[in-house]
């Protein structure tokens, strides 16, 4: 018979290991467990041999639970991602850096002296005394942002136009001139609206060759009113805006006058993005930036004023109102011997508008729509019947440099109010001037200094509140006639004399055939 093993009876030390190591092992919330966070200890202690490893075992200890932390916490900001505060500051830092150098200490006089940079210092201490204040650390940096737009432009003007308020972002805006013949930009743009036009033109030549084409409709769409030219009317100036202090200069679109026309019908504040749509009834024709520069034509045209004498017309355009032509420049009068500041505050009279009236049709110069080419004419003259189509009447507004004293009421309120900037001390008060019209819109004049500017929502005073135009009237499906009019029941009168008159009509007609036999019978015989 065999004998069974006898059974191995556990060392009660090694047993009390294995569970003190099996406790060690336990991993607790954070994933580590006792075990390895000693050992990751030890060996770091025996890697690098502290001089004293008592004092910096709790150091260690404390670095290696802050290594196993995980970042990404939704408690907390992420820290890969800078904040917004940062991310300006890095832009501000940028305009302060730009400017120091040994090349800018060494620039000529002559370069500075035909700068275009306007002076922003003195502007903002105009405007300061008026009441009406940027606060000194926003003019720095405005006036830093606009060194970078002349320095990276050729600019033959440059003026601080304003601000204009959105509810995401706020626009600054720039109104320059290029030099003559170095606006690239504004050459491509005709050159690709040249393009479009032709390319619309031969896409309705080939619709009209295509073969079974359905019948052509008689309606015939209101002619396009085309814009300005560069450099006059409402494109007289180029327009560059930004969202921030340090951020890129963009420059805005040409304005045309279907944008200006459906500006006035409409409404809308603005939200800082120039790409966001606007939709609005009537629709407008364009992103937020070409609602954004149509606005600015229209706050130009209504608050863009000066002191009576300051501008002057030329003698070439003297002679061209002989004419019969319109005015359309000016000149700085060099005899301006300034006007009193209580003048100017007491009288509308000695203020004159020099930026030229923007008329209904979207314009500063009216242009006959109605002129057609020669294929249209030769298309009318082979039509039979021509409808009389009545002449447009040239559109005329106020000439340049009108006084303010002309300007039309707002619901019996005056549109603009002048006041001194210190009626305290009258002496050495400037005068202000600001619009009803356009609220925001400012003027700050001395005797001999004057400067507008404008800080708004870019919206028109209306004192009865808004309403969306009606839509138009639909249009006639058909001409109405005669041949297709329902005709007025008779009434019985009429219908029983219709039948007296049919019935001797018919009685007649039997008497003329009866005789007619008897004729006949009579030649027989």
């Amino acid at each position: 018979m065999s004998e069974t093993p006898a059974e191995v009876v556990p060392d009660p030390r090694e047993l009390q290991i294995k569970n003190a190591k099996a406790y060690l092992l336990k991993a607790g919330p954070s994933g580590v467990s006792l075990y390895e966070h000693l050992s990751a200890l030890l060996s770091r202690i025996l890697s690098e041999r502290p001089t004293n490893a008592l004092e910096t075992l709790e150091q260690m200890s404390t670095e290696l639970h802050w290594s196993r932390l995980q970042k990404g916490f939704d408690s907390l900001r992420p820290l890969t991602e800078d904040p917004p505060t940062v991310i300006k500051a890095a832009s501000h830092r940028a305009l302060f850096s730009s400017g120091t150098g040994e090349a800018d200490e060494n620039e000529g006089d002559g370069e500075m002296t035909d700068s275009p940079l306007p002076n922003l210092y003195e502007l903002a201490h105009l405007l300061q005394q008026g009441g009406v204040s940027l606060g000194q650390e926003e003019t720095v940096r405005i006036a830093l942002a606009m060194k970078r737009l002349t320095d990276t432009h050729p600019l033959q003007y440059c003026r601080f136009w304003g601000k204009i308020f959105g509810t995401i972002a706020s626009y600054l805006v720039a109104e320059v001139q290029f030099r003559e013949g170095e606006d690239e930009e504004a050459e491509e743009g005709v050159e690709e609206e040249e393009k479009a036009t032709a390319e619309e033109e031969e896409d309705e030549e080939e619709k009209e060759e295509a073969e079974d084409l359905p019948p052509k409709s008689t309606y015939r769409p209101p002619p396009v009113v085309p814009r300005e030219e560069n450099g006059a009317g409402t494109n007289k100036y180029v327009y560059f805006v930004c969202t921030e202090v340090g951020a890129e200069w963009i420059r805005l679109p040409p304005v045309t006058p279907a944008q200006i026309t459906t500006a006035r019908k409409i409404k809308r504040i603005f939200t800082g993005n120039l790409q966001a749509p606007v939709i609005t009834y009537p629709p407008f024709p364009g992103t937020e930036a070409n609602l954004l520069r149509a606005q600015i034509a229209r706050i130009s045209a209504g608050t863009l004023v000066s002191p009576l004498g300051y501008y002057q017309f030329g003698e070439e355009e003297g002679e061209e109102e002989e004419e019969g032509a319109t005015r359309n420049t000016y000149e700085e009068n060099p005899e301006f011997e300034g006007i009193p500041v209580t003048d100017l505050v007491e009288s509308l009279s000695n203020w004159v508008h020099h930026v030229q009236h923007i008329l209904p049709q979207g314009r500063c110069v009216w242009i006959n729509t109605a002129v057609k080419s020669e294929e249209e004419m030769a298309e009318e003259e082979e039509e039979e019947e021509k409808e009389d189509e009545e002449e447009a009447e040239p559109e005329v507004g106020p000439p340049l440099l009108t006084p303010l004293s002309e300007d039309a009421e707002i619901n019996n309120t005056p549109p603009w109010t002048a006041h001194l900037s210190s009626p305290q001390i009258p002496q050495y008060a400037l005068a202000v001037l600001h619009s009803n019209l356009w609220p925001g819109a400012y003027t700050v004049a001395s005797s001999k200094k004057f400067e507008n500017i404008y800080f708004g929502w870019g919206i028109k005073c209306s004192p009865k509140g808004y309403s969306p135009p009606a839509p138009p009237p639909p249009q006639p499906e058909y001409p109405s006639g005669p041949e297709i009019s329902e005709g007025v029941d008779p009434t019985v009168e009429e219908e029983q004399a219709l039948k007296a008159a049919q019935e001797e009509a018919t009685a007649a007609a039997e008497e003329a055939e009866e005789e007619e036999e008897e004729e006949e019978e009579e030649d027989d015989d």
